[in-house]
């Protein structure tokens, strides 16, 4: 069986940093304190509501009141397409929040879509089971093709090729245009009990990269389907480690690719085996850190080489941090090279989305708390918004505005100030 919701997912309580961002953030729920603006006890006033939306029709609403997924920002033509669970895809007017079409599916929309400028179209899954494609200026339908289960990752295209994997441990890749099926691979999931979520599919250097849910990662050619690795079974190191079968073996993290001083690597979290980099060519792994359990979301955290503030002396070397969220062991900053600990957060009750890069930090949420920008070099708080819900969307950033749907099916925009408040 799966384990569901995320959310459920025992965790420890906050650090004290993480305390303090909390104790000083104003709800946004009406009722809590609507005499108070919001920035009344805000500790740095870095985040700012320009307006909040309810977008998810409460009569529509099905099943769990959690949303998930993230939005996806079409910078250009200022909208943002938004998955639901009352089983719609919405198209939104990025200034105003108004809503611009809605498309209906047959279940709940937790797939972050996927917008092709080129074409001007909406890729996105389903929980029915089907992947879409749509038009971003209307929402009228080009194509649907059935997976046979759930698609709750972004899909990806390249090269005309449209690449998703589904709950049931299928990776497909369509011809963009007609939703043709190219090629498909199947593997057996794992029996017993696997945590909510499965990775999804990155395609790079001409291969498909992808975890499943037997603590399995594997590539196969991205044109063909053929499989290019060995299978690598990361849950049997875990085995190996902890002397038995771990509870749950799933590679739930999308891969994460990078180029370091070893060459080529994809990075991955195993639920029970901890973080790996994973050589890109072969599968060998070049590293691994056992110690992060409960991985559900890597991110590479990238700061580019700059002058030193005062202008002062030589260039500030590039920075890498590789990012693990994780539901039971805390947020950790990991260095890329060698797996080694930068820094770990303590979270509270509850899950936590993937990090997202704006204006040099990074921002967050937290599924039963609210939304909290956070310093890359040490985790510490900067500020934050309490939401009485909670959000288990993951963020979306494009210069400094944020988007963020909130469990009661809110979409907020937020305004992020830089460091100098400007």
């Amino acid at each position: 069986m799966r384990r569901r919701p995320l959310v459920a997912l025992s965790v420890a309580l906050g650090a004290a940093a993480l305390t303090l961002g909390l104790t000083g953030c104003d709800s946004l729920r009406a009722g809590a304190s609507p005499e108070l603006p919001l920035w009344k006890y805000r500790p740095s006033g870095s985040l700012s509501v320009v307006y909040k939306k309810q977008i998810v029709a409460e009569m529509r609403k099905v099943g769990e009141p959690y949303e998930r997924g993230q939005p996806e920002i079409d910078a250009r033509n200022r909208r943002l397409f938004v998955g639901s669970s009352d089983r719609g895809l919405y198209a939104i007017r990025a200034a105003t929040g108004e809503v611009l079409w809605r498309f209906e599916t047959l279940g709940f929309v937790q797939c972050a879509p996927l917008y092709d400028a080129a074409e001007d179209v909406v890729y996105f899954g389903s929980n029915d089971g089907a992947l879409y494609k749509v038009k971003a200026a209307t929402g009228e339908l080009i194509w649907r093709f059935s997976t046979n289960a759930e698609v709750a990752r972004r899909p990806v295209l390249e090269r005309g090729v449209v690449y998703a994997v589904n709950a049931n441990d299928t990776v497909v890749a369509l011809e963009a245009k007609t939703g043709k099926l190219i090629w498909s691979q199947h593997r057996t999931p794992a029996l017993g009990m696997e945590v909510a979520g499965y990775s999804g599919p990155l395609v790079w250097r001409g291969k498909l990269f992808v975890g499943f849910s037997d603590g399995t990662v594997t590539a196969f050619d991205a044109k063909r389907g053929d499989e290019i690795w060995q299978p690598v079974d990361l849950a049997a190191e875990a085995e190996q480690r902890q002397g038995e079968i771990p509870t749950y073996l799933d590679v739930d993290t999308t891969p994460v690719p990078d180029t370091i001083e070893a060459g080529a690597v994809v990075y991955v979290g195993s639920y029970a085996g901890g973080v790996w980099a994973l050589d890109a060519d072969s599968g060998t792994p070049v590293w691994s850190n056992p110690a992060v359990e409960g991985v559900s979301e890597l991110t590479l955290w990238t700061e580019p080489a700059h002058p030193p503030r005062d202008g002062k002396g030589p260039n500030i070397p590039e920075k890498k941090l590789l990012l693990a969220a994780t539901g039971t062991t805390g947020l950790w900053a990991l260095d890329p090279e060698t797996g080694r600990d930068e820094w770990r957060r303590s979270l509270p009750d509850g899950g936590i989305s993937a990090p997202v890069a704006v204006r040099g930090a990074l921002l967050v949420n937290t599924s039963k708390l609210g939304v909290f920008l956070l310093s890359p070099t040490d985790g510490s708080v900067i500020d934050g918004i309490h939401m009485v819900d909670g959000s288990s969307h993951t963020p979306a950033a494009h210069g400094n505005r944020a988007f963020v749907v909130s469990n009661h099916g809110d979409l907020l925009s937020l305004h992020i100030a830089g460091p100098t408040g400007r």
